[in-house]
């Protein structure tokens, strides 16, 4: 696992897509947050990161796959993953560090925007007038979803051997787990149960975590999504002849 860890790092950071990736969202949210009239945080007045921790889940859902989509489907079209197939690792060592290696890719792309907090820390009136508490939860929130995705995303690549319908089957899944169930709870037909159908959706427990509070059922929503998406991956990797 740890070799394939490092391996997936290093073709990462020798190639210019992590860069690239990690810079358009430090760009879109620093755009977001500082410049643009209707979210900037200068002309709103009030010392908050609410406009990024809103906006980023979006961002993930085109960033995390854009990392992810070349995870198997690069080594399938390569011929490469006969020799890892080959080697004296299980489907779930390889799976393992493939999945922390595009988290951690998330997290260098989270690390800088606690410049972002810095700063609204020191503008604040007076002196550190901000929530730090929620900021920490949303943080926390942001991981976990970063995590979510990125199993999405992994899936989706264990799929086919193109990488384009690898990002694009993840960025619609990553709407759908996000976003879809709230839109599904609204229909008519569904309002006696819409609370449970909210829940089933990543929205509500990635909105609870924000508010700063790491509720044990939040924990164990995102852990079992995560491992959910893996032994989908794990299914797909066993089914085939590779």
């Amino acid at each position: 696992m740890i070799a394939v860890f490092f391996k997936e790092i290093n073709g990462f950071l020798s190639s210019l897509a992590a860069y690239i990736t990690i810079g358009v969202f430090l760009l879109t949210t620093g755009l977001f947050l500082w410049i643009f009239p209707d979210s900037s945080i200068l002309d709103y007045g009030y010392a908050g990161l609410q406009g990024l921790f809103d906006l980023a889940p979006y961002v993930f859902m085109f960033l995390i796959p854009a990392i992810t989509m070349r995870s198997f489907a690069e080594e399938r079209k390569e011929g490469t993953f006969e020799l890892l197939a080959t080697s004296p690792l299980s489907d779930w060592e390889i799976l393992t560090g493939k999945f922390l290696a595009c988290l951690l890719l998330v997290l260098f792309a989270l690390i800088p925007t606690l410049i972002y907090y810095y700063s609204v820390y020191q503008l604040g009136v007076p002196e550190g007038n901000v929530d730090s508490g929620a900021v920490i939860g949303s943080y926390i929130g942001l991981f976990l979803l970063g995590g979510a995705f990125v199993s999405i995303g992994i899936f989706a690549s264990s799929i086919t051997k193109n990488q384009i319908i690898a990002f694009t089957v993840a960025v619609f899944l990553s709407f759908i787990a996000f976003s879809g169930f709230d839109s599904i709870s609204q229909l008519l037909s569904l309002q006696s149960v819409d609370t449970f159908v909210t829940a089933l959706g990543i929205n509500e427990h990635y909105q609870s975590v924000s508010r700063g509070v790491l509720d044990t059922r939040d924990l164990v929503y995102f852990l079992s999504f995560m491992a959910l998406f893996l032994v989908f991956t794990k299914t797909v990797l066993g089914g085939r002849k590779w």
